[in-house]
């Protein structure tokens, strides 16, 4: 996603730093950056700035954090550097983010969900002020180093964490408009976070817990069935909560339907040896579960079989210790 961002919004005419490391950093330097499209034709474009050194390149109007949810610790205390006081942080993670009760307002205003930040760690390094919440509805994958395919999609919407139409979010949906994207400015965020995470959290990890992809697991009575009841019982959550589903069970499974024979992003990262994003998609809808009182069963089976099988994975590439 970063990658196709990243080409879109340089294709604009907005300057452009790429934070990478690795063989995609060695690819960007050395090849520059190749858009394809979903009909097959490739674009490439020379990167001008692109390093592994986030404190080399000065600050920012505009970071787009874009690395998998359970990778953000990690970067965290880097973000600092590339702000100035009105800098804006946009999130587009997969699932709820970990900043979901940062300027709420409800009942559990401030409190920190610790199956995202157990530590508080990107709590302390991100400010709040600086966040605007984003939800990535495009499809894109890595097909090498450098060469980005941008299967289809292109919304963004966006919001601020209290809800408030801001200038600086009106002028990041302006910078998507140019991009060539879609993206409105949401009086609440959540609900739009939570539509997405109906999905994530449910064909996602039943995918990568059968190698199915979407349509094969909506046309699949069993794996249908057990999705809808995934997403009743995350629906259940959500609204002790004051999030409002403009969407059906029922057609939230049609739409992913008709999504066609296209691999979740965790079936991807199954494949790739990838470390999973369980507590992001799934693990973060337990934690506000059991904090609402509301009975989850089919999430936490399926959670508990998620959990096993990143374990697994990490213990074949040597990560952690099998346990035995």
């Amino acid at each position: 996603m970063g990658g196709l961002l990243g080409f879109k919004f340089a294709a604009a005419g907005f300057p452009v730093a790429f934070l990478e490391r690795g063989e995609r950093l060695a690819a960007l330097r050395k090849r520059g950056l190749t858009l394809q499209g979903a009909d097959g034709r490739s674009t490439n474009m020379a990167v001008r700035t692109a390093t592994d050194q986030p404190r080399t390149i000065g600050v920012h109007d505009l970071v787009i954090l874009a690395v998998k949810a359970h990778q953000i610790a990690e970067v965290a205390p880097d973000i600092p550097h590339l702000l100035h006081s009105d800098s804006a942080i946009l999130t587009i993670q997969n699932g709820l983010p970990w900043w979901y009760f940062q300027n709420h307002g409800g009942e559990f205003d401030g409190l920190r969900l610790k199956s995202l930040d157990p530590e508080g760690a990107i709590e302390k390094s991100i400010p709040a002020k600086h966040i605007v919440g984003c939800v990535a509805y495009p499809a894109a994958t890595v097909a090498e180093p450098g060469v980005v395919v941008h299967v289809e999609g292109d919304r963004f919407p966006i919001g601020e964490l209290d809800g408030t139409p801001s200038a600086r979010c009106l002028r990041i949906s302006e910078a998507f408009q140019e991009a060539g994207f879609r993206s409105r400015v949401l009086e609440d965020i959540r609900n739009e976070i939570w539509l997405k995470a109906w999905g994530a959290l449910t064909f996602n990890p039943i995918s990568a817990l059968t190698g199915a992809t979407m349509e094969a697991i909506c046309r699949h009575p069993g794996t249908r069935g057990l999705a809808a009841r995934m997403m009743d019982e995350a629906r259940a959550v959500a609204e002790k909560l004051g999030v409002k589903f403009r969407h059906t069970i029922e057609r939230r499974l049609e739409g992913a339907e008709k999504v066609g024979p296209h691999k979740t992003s965790m079936l991807q990262d199954v494949e790739a040896g990838a470390t999973l994003e369980v507590e992001a998609l799934i693990g973060s809808v337990v934690e506000l579960a059991e904090l609402t009182g509301t009975p989850v069963p089919a999430v936490e089976a399926v959670y508990a079989c998620l959990g096993l099988l990143d374990r697994e994975i990490q213990a074949r590439y040597g990560r952690v210790e099998l346990l035995t």
